[in-house]
């Protein structure tokens, strides 16, 4: 079988081939060899078999009207919208946090062309993008994501909490549908502005006093903001955080995206910055839904890449400092929050074994508990809680991944709850 491409102005139309045993079996000829040019309505690029049905094209990136195919947006065209539009929908973008900088445009460095919009700075305010949920008159959770993924992580866990409290999830700056300057011009993605921004949010967002939930790699970003606002926080919950000298160091699927030149080019690769980085640390199985909203971001604009790139260069230098910080912080006799670990064993990224290590560092005695039922826990029969006998730091290991709410979303969901209602009743 050999394939004939016809070129016309904006699109790519390949074939949806009927019998396909290898792909040894394709060969491709360009325009000018096949000779085969058509105008057609849609205005697009189309490739086709030899002895295929011209009715039947497969579309690539045409709009909704043009039939059925797949989207550089990062969805599969349908009648109705894609997940990535869905869960858009039920989201808003919330104002938080100055920019920083003379407010000059970004430019590209050699050039000095002007960047999209996408990657510019707010004039005023940054936007983040924020799912909300349950209502206000209870009390707040605050759900926040890992590096590299979104708030969309927690989709299986908003429900389960949102029954009992006000849930609240959001997308980092630089993550998901949030704004993602240009670093350099107006943000740089340090960690100390990370900290400073989730301050910022936490304060829009929140006027009470609010519970956190973090996963990986940002939880010193939330323990550093959490050790200068005590009083504004009654929980705080770490899933699979860095928290040992073992954890100080990025995992090559990750720090790869701050080599020279080399991560600049994966980073805009969408199936490296988002199904690798979420699917090779862990059980984790994504499904071609899912995919489509974690790509969305860096199919639209190549601002989430070079995003993406800058913050793997401050988590590299800052992020041994950080974890060092933590350990300090969580042992430190004035911290004061209640706090809970919850650890994914088939982590592939961080190892489990340093969690009981800093857990014995503290010199606290270490009591199983098999009656997981006094934590409110159900469909926990997998579920290994270990209990520090210091005043509230507890240790949950859970079966799952680095992602704990991707691999085990509704139990962690449970969970969470069970810890968040004891404090309730105390």
């Amino acid at each position: 079988m050999s394939l004939q491409f016809t070129c016309t102005n904006s699109f790519i139309q390949p074939h949806q081939f009927k019998s396909l045993n290898s792909i040894s079996a394709l060969q491709f000829k360009v325009p000018e060899i096949s000779g085969v040019i058509k105008k057609n309505k849609s205005n697009g690029f189309c490739c086709r078999s030899s002895g295929g049905q011209e009715e039947d094209y497969y579309l690539l990136d045409a709009p909704v009207s043009a039939g059925d195919g797949f989207s550089f947006s990062g969805g599969k065209y349908a009648d109705g919208s894609s997940p990535a539009d869905d869960w858009f929908k039920q989201g808003k973008m919330v104002k938080a946090y100055l920019p920083s900088g003379s407010g000059e445009k970004a430019k590209d460095p050699i050039f000095g062309l002007k960047f999209a919009s996408s990657s510019q700075a707010s004039d005023d305010v940054f936007r983040w993008f924020c799912i909300e949920s349950g209502s206000a008159d209870k009390p707040t959770v605050v759900l926040i994501h890992g590096f590299p993924s979104q708030a969309y992580s927690y989709r299986k866990v908003v429900p389960v909490l949102s029954k009992d409290y006000h849930v609240i999830a959001f997308d980092w700056l630089g993550f998901g549908f949030s704004e993602k300057p240009q670093p350099n011009y107006g943000f740089d993605y340090t960690m100390e502005e990370y900290v400073s921004s989730l301050k910022s949010l936490i304060d829009e967002l929140v006027t009470d006093k609010v519970s956190l939930v973090v996963q990986g790699y940002f939880a010193p970003v939330v323990v550093k903001y959490a050790s200068d606002n005590q009083e504004k926080i009654n929980d705080l919950i770490l899933l699979n955080p860095p928290i040992t000298a073992k954890h100080a160091n990025l995992p090559s699927t990750l720090s790869i995206f701050s080599n020279f030149l080399l991560g600049e080019i994966f980073s805009q690769d969408p199936l490296r910055a988002s199904d690798k980085a979420l699917t090779s640390c862990g059980p984790y199985k994504m499904k071609e839904d899912d995919a489509m909203v974690y790509r969305r971001p860096y199919l639209t604009s190549g601002s989430s890449g070079f995003a993406l790139n800058a913050i793997s260069r401050s988590m590299k230098k800052q992020l041994k400092a950080y974890v060092e910080q933590t350990r300090n912080t969580l042992m430190n006799e004035n911290w004061k929050v209640r706090t809970t670990v919850c650890w994914g064993q088939r982590d592939r990224w961080l190892n489990s074994d340093g969690v009981e290590d800093f857990c014995k560092a503290s010199n606290h005695k270490l009591v199983e508990l098999p009656m997981v039922t006094s934590l409110l826990l159900t469909n926990s029969d997998n579920l290994i809680a270990v209990l520090s006998m210091k005043p509230f730091l507890f240790n949950l290991i859970l079966p799952a991944g680095h992602h704990v709410q991707e691999d085990s979303g509704e139990e962690l969901g449970t969970v969470i709850a069970g810890l968040l209602s004891r404090r309730r009743r105390d």
